[in-house]
């Protein structure tokens, strides 16, 4: 097992002008961490993972696992096991043919090839089927062949590629709790990358999200949606999506909508001190409560569409009286949703959940 660091690593494809797919990226990953990267198409998530495993170029800067400088290493020098979004089975070989056949090459003996293929096979449920073809597997099984065939190296750090794109949604579930248990039993070292937020929240120790390039913000997955460091981070993660809009500035607080809200006295100081008569306010869809018509402090929303999901409901509407129509939406009682066209009265439950951006920079301003 091993600690990742890349120190200022990027990775710039040439061209006029150059594209820096991976920007100065400087990011360390624990021993035995679970680190997911995460970040929109284009983000330079699998640029960076593919760095790491010495299938991409690194133009600048170092790549280092545990004390070593990996950076100009050969992939099949690195220590590392990786698994991709495609399960790459030999259709010829049997399971345990293609869990072990990376450990033949290694020039392993049969007999201990056979004891580690046993031991993975048993980590991930794979015994009975360690006879089969892939071909007579369902694909969740056959990326769990994948994940085997990278276990049975035993390697300083486990990279894996999206591996659960290829499955439907119910499997997804299943297959990425599988996942983190099973890290979590072998203690390896982990870099996993999707583009799924609702994932990376509830697999990654931590999660690194990307943007063109660039690292925005990497911490847990609560202080990520707490206090996302940006209007990109507070819009990327949570689902749904935080409402972002911006707002003016009154005499104690903002404006939502027909509603002056009152910030706390250092928010507001805040807001004062950067000299900003706007603000881009962020308010999550689990922070707004329907209310009685005519409550105090709150505001007119326009229902124009009800997502019913069972337990709960997601509200989208436009709010009367703001200068661009703005749409919110808002989570409430699944048992007692509005209905389309009516107009609810709609509350902030509290002010200290608004987040306040930068509407130049993006950058959060407290």
């Amino acid at each position: 097992m091993a600690e990742v660091r890349y120190e200022a690593a990027s990775r710039v494809y040439s061209g006029s002008p150059p594209v820096r797919a991976v920007d100065g990226l400087d990011l360390e990953v624990a021993d035995g961490e679970f680190l997911v990267l995460v970040g929109p198409s284009g983000s330079g998530k699998s640029t960076a993972l593919r760095m790491l495993a010495g299938l991409e170029d690194v133009n600048e800067g170092v790549i280092r696992i545990g004390d070593r400088d990996v950076t100009n290493v050969p992939p099949k020098g690195r220590d590392i096991a990786m698994v991709f979004q495609s399960y790459a089975l030999y259709p010829h070989m049997t399971v345990a043919q293609n869990m072990g056949f990376a450990l033949k090459l290694q020039g392993l003996a049969k007999s201990e090839i056979e004891t580690k293929v046993q031991e993975a096979a048993k980590l991930l449920d794979l015994e009975k089927y360690l006879a089969r073809k892939p071909k007579a597997l369902s694909g969740g099984q056959r990326q769990r062949v994948a994940m085997g065939r990278a276990i049975v190296r035993d390697p300083a750090v486990f990279l894996m590629d999206e591996p659960l794109s290829n499955l439907d949604a119910k499997l997804r579930v299943e297959t990425r709790a599988n996942i983190a248990a099973l890290q979590r039993r072998l203690g390896t070292t982990t870099i996993y990358v999707t583009h799924d937020q609702v994932e990376a929240m509830t697999m990654g120790h931590r999660v690194a999200v990307l943007k063109d390039g660039l690292l925005q913000q990497c911490d847990t997955p609560r202080a990520l949606y707490d206090r996302p460091a940006n209007a990109f981070v507070a819009g990327f993660i949570g689902s749904p999506a935080m409402n972002l809009h911006e707002a003016p500035v009154t005499g104690s607080g903002l404006r939502l909508g027909g509603l002056d809200v009152d910030l706390p006295r250092a928010v507001n100081t805040a807001v004062r001190e950067a000299g900003l008569d706007r603000v881009t306010v962020g308010v999550r869809p689990e922070s707004l409560a329907p209310a009685p018509s005519g409550t105090a402090g709150g505001f007119e929303l326009v229902v124009e569409l009800v997502e019913e999901l069972g337990a709960d409901a997601l509200v989208h509407g436009s709010v009367l009286g703001s200068e661009g129509g703005d749409r919110l939406v808002m989570r409430v009682d699944g048992r007692t949703p509005p209905a389309l066209a009516q107009t609810v009265t709609v509350t902030v439950r509290d002010a200290t959940e608004l987040h306040l951006f930068h509407p130049g920079t993006g950058e959060r301003l407290v």
